[in-house]
């Protein structure tokens, strides 16, 4: 029997993300950095001061900052394209 790892791989990533995507209402800045391999610092320099994505950005008085999973996702994208 030929298993193809490359397929099934991507076939449990894809279904990762189906649920990630029913799962995440909001994110962190600690998940945005685990789940974009991208650090702290670089999402801070090079998307969180960004004003599109200030916009989407939540919190109290001094609380934890959070974001929309999905529009931050989808704002962070565009950000990408536009280097």
């Amino acid at each position: 029997m030929n298993v193809n790892q490359a397929e099934i791989r991507s076939y449990i990533n894809q279904k990762l993300e189906e649920q990630l995507k029913e799962a995440l209402f909001t994110w962190d800045l600690d998940q945005m950095s685990k789940r974009t391999c991208m650090s702290k610092t670089f999402l801070e320099n090079e998307f969180l001061h960004d004003s599109r994505m200030r916009l989407l950005e939540r919190r109290k008085a001094k609380g934890k900052r959070f974001w929309f999973y999905e529009e931050s996702k989808q704002v962070m994208r565009e950000i990408m394209d536009e280097w």
